[in-house]
């Protein structure tokens, strides 16, 4: 997943979304008078990353990755999101491997003009170059908070918001694939990273009409009692989003966990999305006191079930929720 950088280095095939939400049987009035409210379940996010976790690292080309795209669209058919779209796309990593990326979106009431963007990454690092064994540099990842955390999230807002969503807003949930293949180390790397995403944002499925107010890009959400610093980039390119959410997180009683202060500057999904003229921004641990960057288990063998903590989860889904409620 992405890399941390210091504050002065800054056949595609695309089925658009489609389909209407059915009638509640609600009232004009009723709908009015009521604000919507969205529940997010710690056992139910836990089991999402668990389910993906048992498949095996998630790595480009392998058969737990075919099988977690799978499992990510079904689980989004079973929630009742109206369409879901997929985009196959070839891309080539830094390193010459050539491989198609295929990028997953579900959308609910995909004819309203209001829309917000949700994504995350579901690949995982196809080596665990941070560990501090240097003989398991070569070893795949697990990426229980590094992918599935951020996955997670997601599937859980479909299952609470797909079918009570007010109509007037619609909710885009988008799973990207091949971030987190990039190259570390110095240098101009940062192209290398977030393939799916590069090639998504060339396709978006948007008019000027209907293009999201904002995005958020849930990623590394699972730590053990995660702080969530204002990452840099979300912080420059959209100030206004981090307002608005770490305002939601503070009145739902979250101050302690995202913390109104400056972090780390990331490479991630959301720098491209900011590019193509949606402002996003990156919920993500960037500032872990004991690393200064990233939790201790980025890109080691240690990203596992064993270091996801289901109250982190909870707290930041219900801010995402709590953020989708508000508008």
């Amino acid at each position: 997943m992405k890399k941390i950088i210091g504050l002065l280095s800054l056949l595609i095939s695309f089925a658009a979304c489609s389909g209407a939400k059915g009638n509640t049987g609600s009232s004009e009035a009723d709908t009015e008078a009521t604000a919507p409210s969205f529940t997010a379940n710690a056992d139910s996010l836990y089991t999402y990353v668990e389910a993906q976790v048992v498949l095996g690292p998630r790595t480009p080309g392998s058969q737990a990755h075919d099988w977690c795209a799978d499992l990510i669209e079904t689980t989004l058919r079973q929630a009742g999101v109206d369409s879901i779209a997929v985009q196959l796309a070839p891309v080539t990593t830094f390193n010459g491997e050539h491989f198609t990326a295929r990028n997953i979106m579900g959308c609910i009431n995909p004819t309203a003009t209001r829309r917000v963007l949700l994504l995350a990454h579901y690949d995982t690092r196809p080596w665990a170059d941070n560990d501090n064994d240097p003989t398991a540099h070569s070893t795949p990842v697990d990426g229980a908070n590094d992918g599935a955390s951020g996955v997670a999230v997601l599937l859980e807002t479909a299952r609470v918001t797909a079918r009570t969503l007010p109509d007037s807003i619609g909710l885009d949930l988008l799973f990207v694939d091949m971030e987190d293949s990039g190259e570390s180390g110095p240098g101009d790397t940062e192209n290398s990273w977030c393939l799916g995403t590069q090639e998504w944002v060339k396709q978006m499925p948007y008019t000027t009409q209907n293009r999201p107010m904002f995005g958020i890009l849930l990623d590394m959400v699972g730590g053990h009692e995660a702080v969530f610093h204002r990452e840099y980039i979300s912080n420059a390119m959209a100030p206004a989003v981090v307002n608005r959410v770490w305002a939601v997180a503070r009145d739902s009683g979250y101050s302690d966990r995202f913390v109104n202060k400056p972090g780390g500057a990331v490479v991630d999904d959301h720098l491209f999305i900011n590019r193509a003229g949606i402002p996003c921004i990156d919920i993500i641990e960037s500032l872990n006191p004991a690393t200064g960057t990233f939790n201790p288990t980025w890109h080691t063998t240690d990203d596992n079930l064993g270091g996801i903590d289901r109250n982190t989860m909870k707290i930041v889904a219900q801010t995402v929720l709590n953020t989708i409620a508000g508008l």
